[in-house]
C-alpha cells in the first residue's frame, strides 16, 4: 500500500484527521458515521472499495487502481447549494490534476471528470445536519489511476488518467485545493472547462428523455439548455452528451 498517513499530513496545508484504508466499504459511509466525532477536517482515503457510492443509487467501480477519497468539513451553516460545492470541488480536482501531470481534465455537468471524452473521476457530496442547520459537509471523489479492465455496462464511457501518480500526492493536492476555493471564485473556471456547453445533449425530466443543446451554466451551477427555442434551466440530475468522434 502506497498510501501513508504521514506522508500525507506532511503534503497537506490543513490540520485534520487522517484515516487511510487499504480495503473499505464506502468512505462516503464511513465519513457520515465518524462526522460528528471531531470539529477538525477529516479526511478518510483507500486504495479500493467493495461498495464505491455514486450519485442516484449508482455503484462506483473501486477497484485497487484508483484513488477513493471522502473529506468532511463542519461548516455550519442554514444553507448552502451542494450544486456549486459539486462544481467547487470538480474545479479543484481538476486543478489537482493539471498541477501532477500533463492531462487536460474536462467537466461533464455537473459532477463527472473526464479526459478524451472518457469518465476518469466521480464527485458526490451529502450535507448533514437538524434543527435547520447543514453541520458536516461529505465530499466524495472517485479517482481511476490505472484501471483498464471495466465492468461491461461503463466500459465504452469510462477511462483512467494512465500516468505514474504518488496517491498521497495527489489526495493531498485535491483537498488543499479544495480548501483554497471561496464562494463563487470557480464558476468561470468550471465554465471553460466545461465538456458540454455547446453540445447536443439528452436529460431526463421524471423519466423521460428530451434532447436539447447546453449552452451555459449558471451561477448556481444551473446548465441552461435549449429545447424547441425554449430556454431551460436543470438544476439536477442527469445527462447524456452526444460527443463527436474523430
Amino acid at each position: 500500500m502506497d498510501l501513508s498517513s504521514e506522508k500525507l499530513k506532511h503534503l497537506l496545508n490543513l490540520n485534520a484527521d487522517v484515516l487511510v484504508f487499504e480495503l473499505i466499504g464506502s468512505t462516503n459511509v464511513y465519513a457520515e458515521e465518524i462526522a460528528a466525532q471531531t470539529d477538525k477536517p477529516i479526511i478518510i482515503v483507500s486504495e479500493s472499495q467493495t461498495d464505491g457510492r455514486g450519485r442516484n443509487g449508482k455503484t462506483f467501480f473501486s477497484p485497487d487502481t484508483g484513488l477513493y477519497l471522502s473529506l468532511v468539513t463542519h461548516p455550519k451553516s442554514d444553507f448552502f447549494s451542494l450544486t456549486t460545492i459539486t462544481c467547487g470541488t470538480a474545479v479543484a480536482v481538476c486543478r489537482a490534476i493539471e498541477k501532477l501531470t500533463d492531462l487536460k481534465p474536462q467537466i461533464k455537468w455537473v459532477n463527472d471528470i473526464y479526459i478524451d471524452n472518457k469518465k476518469v473521476s466521480g464527485i458526490l457530496c451529502r450535507a448533514l445536519g437538524g434543527n435547520g442547520k447543514i453541520e458536516h459537509l461529505i465530499t466524495g471523489i472517485g479517482i481511476n489511476i490505472y484501471t483498464k479492465d471495466f465492468p461491461d455496462e461503463i466500459k465504452n464511457t469510462a477511462g483512467s488518467l494512465n500516468v505514474q501518480i504518488d496517491r498521497n500526492q495527489l489526495t493531498a493536492e485535491i483537498v488543499n485545493q479544495i480548501m483554497k476555493l471561496s464562494e463563487n471564485d470557480y464558476m468561470d473556471e468550471y465554465r471553460k472547462k466545461s465538456c458540454v456547453i455547446g453540445k447536443e445533449i439528452t436529460y431526463f425530466i421524471d423519466g423521460i428523455a428530451y434532447n436539447g443543446k447546453a449552452v451555459d451554466i449558471d451561477e448556481n451551477g444551473g446548465l441552461i439548455v435549449i429545447n424547441d427555442d425554449k430556454k431551460i434551466t436543470l438544476t439536477g440530475g442527469e445527462i447524456t452528451v452526444r460527443f463527436s468522434v474523430d
